[in-house]
């Protein structure tokens, strides 16, 4: 049987470095940044709206529309990802929605991203079983996503990059949705998640709470002055 941990080992953890990165729309500078972000490490990157914080994320993430100018450069330690394609950089991405597939059980969902090297339908199936038990799901992989609560979609949806295998996490405004409850449980455990699979992370966020918990390197932007 396949172990979920073990599956998503620490030991191949890597920072994440970004490097002298600026980001232009229509001649206007909307970020200039250089950080470092250590394994288990939570870089928050805050800013007002159109400040330029989710197009960071397209950046690392390999994903940022072409209206934008960017220079600089995304590493995971000595490999430079910059000129590659979104799905070869393996970032783990959370939205402000969960977007799971609504075509698809809970369970479906998660084995839609456990990697191929994982082979046998069995230990497929043992090893998504095991990622919603993690999280206080065990019963829930025939569940249509739809018959989820806020917080349930938002932890399937985390167990659901995790299990991917990612490299580095890029959390955009991943609980500014949820009310202000759901918002300190799920804030919680994504931070523990983080941490525990030793993965460098990104935060955008307006929220002073979010920065506070998630105790790293915090860059503010787009404030007067900046740029």
């Amino acid at each position: 049987m396949q172990d979920f941990a073990r599956a998503n080992s620490p030991t191949r953890s890597k920072s994440l470095m970004l490097s002298d990165v600026r980001i232009r729309l229509a001649g206007r500078t909307l970020l200039a940044l250089s950080a470092t972000v250590m394994p288990g490490e939570i870089l928050t990157v805050m800013g007002p709206s159109g400040s330029g914080k989710s197009t960071l994320l397209a950046f690392a993430g390999g994903f940022l529309d072409p209206a934008f100018e960017a220079s600089g450069k995304v590493l995971i330690g000595d490999e430079d990802l910059t000129g590659l394609a979104a799905n070869r950089r393996h970032a783990g991405i959370l939205f402000q929605d969960p977007l799971l597939f609504p075509h698809l059980s809970v369970g479906g969902n998660i084995l839609f991203a456990i990697p191929q090297s994982v082979s046998g339908r069995r230990a497929r199936r043992e090893l998504a079983e095991q990622a919603l038990d993690e999280v206080g799901l065990a019963g829930f992989f025939d569940r249509d996503p739809e018959t989820l609560s806020g917080g349930e979609k938002a932890r399937v949806a985390l167990q659901r990059v995790l299990i991917s295998a990612p490299r580095f996490l890029l959390l955009d405004e991943p609980f500014s949705k949820l009310d202000t409850a759901l918002r300190q449980q799920t804030r919680d455990l994504v931070f523990f998640k983080a941490r525990a699979s030793r993965l460098p992370a990104v935060l955008v966020t307006h929220d002073e709470a979010d920065a506070e918990a998630a105790g790293g390197l915090v860059i503010e932007i787009g404030r007067e002055g900046d740029g």
